[in-house]
């Protein structure tokens, strides 16, 4: 009876340890199955906005990353017409249904040719010319376009009715930042995380009192490395762009921010700041 019993204990450890294995290799299974999604590429696509503050309507720009596409100005457009804005009080001017139902670029001329349903926006009349700038600004983001004219279902004359107040019958339409109210200032080179030389160039947009802007280049510790200004081609309430030059004199690889800002009529401190990573 002592050796049955011996032998039944030897029996359940064996089940048991042999359970457990089996929950183990279960678990173990089930963990190798879950795998961290695919990185999806991504771009910087500017898209622009409509904002009506303080009963006056005008343009922000924004900068959205979307999926990488060969595409680019598409992707820019259908971002326009399907993305989110991020400026607070900040509205999309094109129906969510519009289609683009196809893009033509030659000799700097972009013509768009939406579907029927672009026709149904409603922004009322101050809105309108506005609307039509926030797809002409999107798409001269990119060099290749400097004009850009609308079709509607593949005819010109299909979108000479454009809204109701404002026929296309002076495009093609050239870009305009004049409307562009916010941000105050953006800097298109250096870009972030680009790695600069003792001597780089910045070059960006602003909208700021006498047109003056200032920029300083810090190290990761927050000091000074150098400093400077520049003037815009327009100031306040006009746009103009400014590009500057800036040499410093690195000790060593290192990282930093340079940072672009107007500075303050009341007490000369910083305002409108623009921050940019960037790497020696």
């Amino acid at each position: 009876m002592k050796i049955l019993r011996i032998v039944a204990s030897f029996i359940i450890m064996f089940v048991l340890v042999g359970f457990t294995g089996c929950q183990s290799q279960k678990q173990l299974v089930t963990e190798t199955k879950v795998a961290a999604p695919p990185s999806v590429e991504t771009m910087d696509a500017i898209v622009y906005y409509l904002k009506d503050s303080n009963n006056e309507m005008y343009l922000v720009r924004e900068v959205h990353k979307t999926p990488k596409s060969e595409g680019v100005a598409r992707a820019a457009l259908n971002e326009l017409i399907l993305g989110k804005p991020l400026t607070s009080g900040a509205f999309k001017v094109l129906p969510k249904d519009t289609k683009i139902l196809g893009i033509k670029i030659e000799n700097g001329l972009a013509t768009v040719d939406f579907s029927k349903e672009v026709l149904k926006a409603n922004v009322g009349s101050s809105g309108e010319m506005l609307g039509i700038l926030s797809i002409v600004n999107t798409l001269t983001e990119f060099p290749t376009i400097q004009r850009v004219k609308f079709t509607v279902e593949g005819k010109a004359e299909n979108a000479m009715g454009w809204w109701g107040h404002v026929g296309l019958y002076e495009q093609p339409f050239k870009r305009n930042l004049s409307p562009v109210y916010e941000p105050a200032i953006w800097v298109t080179s250096p870009i972030a995380g680009q790695t600069v030389k003792s001597t780089f160039k910045i070059k960006g947009n602003a909208r700021v009192f006498e047109a003056f802007v200032s920029f300083r280049l810090k190290d990761s510790n927050g000091n000074i490395l150098a400093k400077g200004s520049t003037r815009a081609e327009s100031g306040a309430p006009e746009r103009g762009g400014f590009e500057a030059e800036l040499t410093f004199k690195p000790s060593s690889a290192g990282k930093g921010q340079l940072e672009i800002f107007e500075e303050s009529m009341k007490d000369g401190s910083p305002i409108n700041m623009v921050i940019i990573p960037v790497k020696w």
